[in-house]
């Protein structure tokens, strides 16, 4: 059974930089080391359309990722709904990966798979975001128009990526 999500992470491309601030303070509060390949945000810039664009976990309702996991490592945080992989049961196979419909995980130098875990909450990129790009809001205060519209824009921006 799902947990239905109280909060979710929002991003804005319009508004996003590009300053990269999100991924390092994500890997600082994580890690304790500021480097961006082990921040579970990414931000992917797509030079011909002029646009920044956060990448993070969608923390979907029904997540593709945890239902496709051969060995059952994925689950959610009964607080946050957020996906977590226990690092103990991941063998590393990637299929979590490879079906997420938006890139909303990757795998560290080490082979251990990251994932926004919201902080536990407060989700630490939300704060430091000074152009307010990403956002931590209640679900029934997000117009859905509106996520739809960022919705299309993401599968738009995923599409062109995989075309070139």
């Amino acid at each position: 059974d799902f947990k239905k999500m109280d909060k979710v992470l929002i991003v804005d491309p319009e508004k996003c930089t590009g300053c990269r601030l999100c991924e390092s303070v994500c890997s600082l509060f994580h890690t304790g080391i500021c480097n961006p390949s082990l921040s579970s945000i990414r931000i992917i810039k797509y030079e011909e359309e002029g646009i920044d664009m956060p990448t993070v976990c969608q923390q979907c309702e029904e997540s593709i990722c945890l239902l496709s996991c051969p060995v059952n490592a994925i689950s959610k945080d009964e607080k946050t709904g957020a996906l977590i992989t226990n690092e103990e049961r991941c063998i590393k196979c990637k299929t979590c990966l490879v079906v997420c419909p938006f890139g909303g995980a990757t795998m560290n130098p080490k082979g251990k798979i990251i994932r926004c875990d919201l902080c536990g909450g407060n989700p630490t990129c939300v704060d430091f975001c000074q152009t307010k790009a990403i956002s931590y809001a209640e679900v029934e205060k997000i117009n859905m128009q509106l996520k739809r519209d960022r919705i299309k824009k993401i599968v738009k921006l995923n599409i062109i990526s995989h075309d070139n």
